[in-house]
Order: structure tokens, then C-alpha cells, then sequence
């Protein structure tokens, strides 16, 4: 057992036999009680130190030798606030070496080592193009290991770099060090490359990429998924009124799962979807999608057809009614009540800003959004402000997002969560002292699990559900309208 102290308390729910457990922090970390971390170069220049052990190396596969950095005692620095979870809990994260010449179309995975305590590999990219996400998200995992780690965790970093010949030569390593778990890789390319090595080692991967289609046999994946982010927005804009339902998305695998959710989210919630745009996203100019979207041209014409008609009779009603048209570009409303932009960044900008100018009046009109909206500065966009999107409630993401910029100087990357909550899973499940605390039966429990993006849990299928909360946008940031479940 670490040095970790955690208190349960157990209770059931009369409607379903599952036994939830809150656990407690009580303390981890006191002097002497050091987690491992395993093949890490410095990364971004954390303010949590890092102590080196002189003269320690450890050679990787025979790619070279790598330091293997101990970490020191955190600064002092405001405790993240308590990881509540069910009785069972949070995952794990991933790294691997430069300069491999060992052969990739291998399956055989190498022989597995005994290892002293519990092992757990992160594969991330931390090189290659998406290195400072891959970097922001190993800080993330150093946290919680500082968190909740004692003295018989060890965690093994290994660099993807960004592709599926890295991928596959960092779970090879990973899963000859003895590691128990993989957490990570962040791309789907990447956990195709290792599923099978880690299915034959049955050694449980606890990815990170919003892709379904890459969870199998003991391959999970804890991304976020714009189905759920769309189905919760759609059933709260359905309860407060909304019936008639649009969408303008980007052509592409995104744009068509959005589509699909949407349409079944839209019946089953009892309303209809009465028009779908789609664009190129390549596109600088969003104007024609925007005025298909809008039907402009159709009520463009009603307008002018109807002055038209009014000027050629001169009397005073007509001239009354020509006056109370002069301030407008199009003449009846758009056939939706509620409209889904599903794109995120400059993209909805630029699109948003469109909407009013080709009259989709937000008056009259709800304008929706996925799990793309989670970022801050919307309401700069004054067609936003009002805006609902679903995404995870945003409280446990600020705390942990305060204590990443004291610990590393810098607010983290969105996805730095993933990590954290990854990790902390890891450890806490690792703790427990069962004989196979990551089996299918652990990680898909019904009750979930708590952590920094709220409450999860792993389906059978092994992608990760979330409980989310209904956002609106604010002039200056967006507020929780409707909260996110404490329980599945």
C-alpha cells in the first residue's frame, strides 16, 4: 500500500446492485515517499523541480542510454482539489525514444519482465507535430502522480512521436518493462498501431483519442465525443422548447457523426430536423453556406416580390406597409427554431458573424453548439452570446488549471485533463491490491468514476461516456444553465 491515505464510504442504490465508494485524500507525498517516473527529458521547464539521480541510466531497448529522473518534492502549491470517484478508479499515460531501428511488423511482444510494484506506461507524442500537447499532458500526469502516488508506483514515459512506427516501438518497450497498463497513445493512428501487441501481452490500453472506432478487446479510449455533447444539447433545447432543428457543419467525418447523432438526438427527443448544410471547411469566404442555411435568397425575393407588388398600388396602406419594410433585408422567418453550428476556433466565428447579417435573427432563433465551443473568448462574437453548448462542467477543470500554471508557469492544453484524470485512475485502481485491478470488469463498472472533466465511465464497448453540463456563452465567459449529473 502507498503512502497515500483514502477513506471510503460505501453505499448502494436501491434501483441497481452497485456498490459506489467516495474516496478521500488524505495525504500523499511525505518526505521520502517518491514516485517514480521513468525515461523523462525535462519537459517545458516545470517549476516542479526535478531531481536527477547522479550517475543513474537506464538503456531503453538498446536504443541508448536515457535518465531516469526521480521526482523531488512538488513546491509548495495549492493542493487540486479532492478527485472523488467510485469505488474503483482513474488511468494512466505514455512515452517512447528517438532513433529506432528495431522492426515494427513484428506482433510478438517481447517477454515481460517481473516488475517491483506497479508499472504503468504513458505514450504520448512528445515530438513531432503535436509535441506541445503531448508535453502539456505529461505535465498533467507528473501531477497527479505527485497527487496520489507512493513509493511502489512507477510510471514509464515513452515518446510516440506523433506516428504509428513510434507508437508501436514505445508499447514494445513499454510492455517489456513489465508495465501493467498503457495510458495513452492521443492519436487514433497511433492506438491502432499498438492495440495488437497490447491485446497479445493482455496488457489494458487507456487511450486518449475521441475516435470510437479504435476501442476493442481491452482497448479503451476516454476522448471527447461530439454524439454526447450533441445529444445533451439537443434534449435541453427540446425541454425548453425548441422543435424544429438545423445544422451547418463541415464536410467530413466530423461533420457527418455530428449529422448522425443529431438526426437520431432530434426524434427520440421528440423533435425534427428540417435542414442540414454542410461546407467545405477549407472555405474563406462562408457566405453561401450561411445563406443556404438562412434560406436568404428564397426570403430575399419574398421582400422584393411583395414591394413590388405594394408600389403598384397607390394607396395609403400600401405605403404604410412599404414603410415598415424598409428596414428589412428579408421578408418571413427561417423554418428551424433551433439552429446547430457544429465547428470551432475561427471557423465559428466567422460563420456566427454571418448569421445576423443574412438574417437568422438569435431573437428567434437558438444557436446550439459541441464540445468545440469549450474554449474561453466567445462572446466576443456578439451572435454567440446566448449560445448553448454541452461540455463538462467547468468548476474542477478551473482548479485544476490554477494549479498547472503555479506548478509549470502556463495554462495547460485542453486535453491536459485527459491526462490527469488518466494517471490518477491508474494509481488509485493500482492501489487497491487486487489481482487485476485494470480487468474489463474494473474499468467498466456502472457507477463510473469522478475527476477533473466530471464524471465518467467506460462503456462496454470501451469508449468513455461522460456526464456533461448545458453551458451558455457570456460576453465575457459561459455559465452552467443546467448542471451535469452527480451519478449515471
Amino acid at each position: 500500500m502507498s503512502n497515500c491515505i483514502f477513506t471510503h464510504s460505501i453505499f448502494k442504490r436501491a434501483s441497481m446492485a452497485v456498490v459506489l465508494a467516495s474516496l478521500v485524500l488524505a495525504g500523499c507525498q511525505t518526505p521520502g515517499s517518491k514516485p517514480q517516473l521513468a525515461n523523462v527529458a525535462p519537459v517545458e521547464n516545470p517549476k516542479a523541480t526535478e531531481e536527477k539521480a547522479p550517475g543513474s541510466y537506464a538503456a531503453s531497448g538498446g536504443v541508448g542510454p536515457q535518465v531516469v529522473a526521480r521526482l523531488s518534492e512538488p513546491r509548495p502549491r495549492p493542493r487540486p482539489p479532492v478527485l472523488p470517484s467510485l469505488e474503483d478508479l482513474i488511468g494512466r499515460i505514455p512515452m517512447s525514444t528517438h532513433g529506432i531501428d528495431a522492426p515494427t511488423n513484428s506482433v510478438e511482444p517481447p517477454p515481460v519482465p517481473q516488475a517491483r510494484g506497479m508499472r504503468v506506461a504513458v505514450l504520448l507524442p512528445l515530438s513531432g507535430a503535436n509535441q506541445r500537447v503531448g508535453a502539456a499532458m505529461l505535465n498533467a500526469a507528473q501531477m497527479a502522480l505527485f497527487d496520489f502516488a507512493g513509493t511502489n508506483f512507477e510510471m514509464l514515459v515513452h515518446d510516440t512521436q506523433g506516428t504509428e512506427a513510434g507508437a508501436r516501438e514505445a508499447a514494445r518497450l513499454a510492455i517489456g518493462d513489465g508495465a501493467q497498463l498503457i495510458v495513452g497513445p492521443l492519436l487514433s493512428s497511433s492506438v491502432r498501431a499498438v492495440s495488437d501487441l497490447a491485446q497479445i501481452a493482455s496488457v489494458p490500453v487507456m487511450a486518449f483519442s475521441s475516435d470510437r472506432t479504435v476501442v476493442g478487446p481491452g482497448v479503451y479510449t476516454m476522448g471527447f465525443f461530439p454524439g454526447d455533447e450533441v445529444k445533451r444539447v439537443v434534449e435541453y433545447a427540446v425541454a425548453k422548447g425548441a422543435r424544429r432543428f438545423a445544422l451547418l457543419a463541415p464536410e467530413g467525418a466530423y461533420g457527418d457523426k455530428v449529422s448522425a447523432t443529431m438526426n437520431t438526438a432530434v426524434w427520440n427527443a421528440g423533435g425534427f430536423m428540417v435542414q442540414t448544410e454542410f461546407y467545405d471547411p477549407k472555405l474563406q469566404d462562408f457566405s453561401e453556406p450561411v445563406k443556404r442555411i438562412a434560406h436568404y435568397n428564397e426570403r430575399r425575393g419574398a421582400l422584393l416580390a411583395q414591394r413590388q407588388s405594394l408600389e403598384a398600388h397607390d394607396d395609403e396602406v400600401s405605403q404604410r406597409a412599404l414603410k415598415r419594410m424598409e428596414n428589412l433585408q428579408t421578408l418571413g422567418d427561417v423554418p428551424y427554431d433551433a439552429l446547430l453550428v457544429a465547428d470551432g476556433g475561427r471557423r465559428l466565428i466567422a460563420v456566427a458573424a454571418m448569421l445576423p447579417f443574412y438574417d437568422v435573427d438569435p431573437k428567434k432563433v437558438r444557436i446550439l453548439g459541441t464540445g468545440q465551443w469549450d474554449e474561453p473568448g466567445l462572446g466576443a462574437e456578439p451572435a454567440l452570446v446566448g449560445s448553448w453548448f454541452a461540455a463538462p462542467d467547468p468548476t474542477n477543470r478551473k482548479a485544476f488549471s490554477d494549479t498547472y500554471l503555479n506548478a509549470y508557469g502556463n495554462r495547460p492544453h485542453r486535453l491536459a485533463t485527459l491526462a490527469y484524470d488518466a494517471t490518477a485512475l491508474a494509481v488509485v485502481l493500482g492501489s487497491q491490491g487486487t489481482e487485476q485491478p485494470f480487468s474489463a470488469e474494473v474499468l467498466a463498472q456502472s457507477g463510473g468514476f469522478a475527476g477533473r472533466d466530471g464524471l465518467f465511465r467506460f462503456q462496454q464497448s470501451g469508449v468513455a461516456e461522460r456526464g456533461l453540463a448545458v453551458l451558455e456563452v457570456g460576453r465575457k465567459n459561459a455559465k452552467v444553465i443546467d448542471p451535469a449529473p452527480s451519478e449515471f
